[in-house]
């Protein structure tokens, strides 16, 4: 979740929800209340998927540092994550 768009998407959905609300009720008050709870609504859910996106890469994390690896005294693993080893071995050649 990139924080900057969602913000911009929250805003974007506040405004239409606002102008479509204002043309129901004809109240501005109205609408300035439940534009208000709406975007306490956004936030709350917002936060929540924040918390399962972390929640969700702590267990994978756990998973992954709790499995049994067998590896033989002497061997080196060859995974890091989910990526092997090969990809951080390599680099640009050195041009002075």
């Amino acid at each position: 979740m990139y924080a900057p768009r969602v913000f911009v998407s929250m805003l974007g959905t506040l405004i239409v929800f606002a102008i479509a609300t204002y043309f129901l009720t004809n109240s501005v008050w109205t609408t300035l209340i439940e534009t208000i709870i709406c975007a306490v609504l956004l936030q709350i859910g917002y936060f929540l998927g924040v918390l399962y996106l972390v929640w969700k890469e702590r267990r994978s994390r756990h998973a992954f540092l709790t499995e049994d690896k067998g590896l033989a005294p002497g061997q080196e693993d060859t995974k890091v994550g989910s990526l092997s080893p090969s990809n951080f071995k390599r680099s640009e050649p050195f041009k002075p």
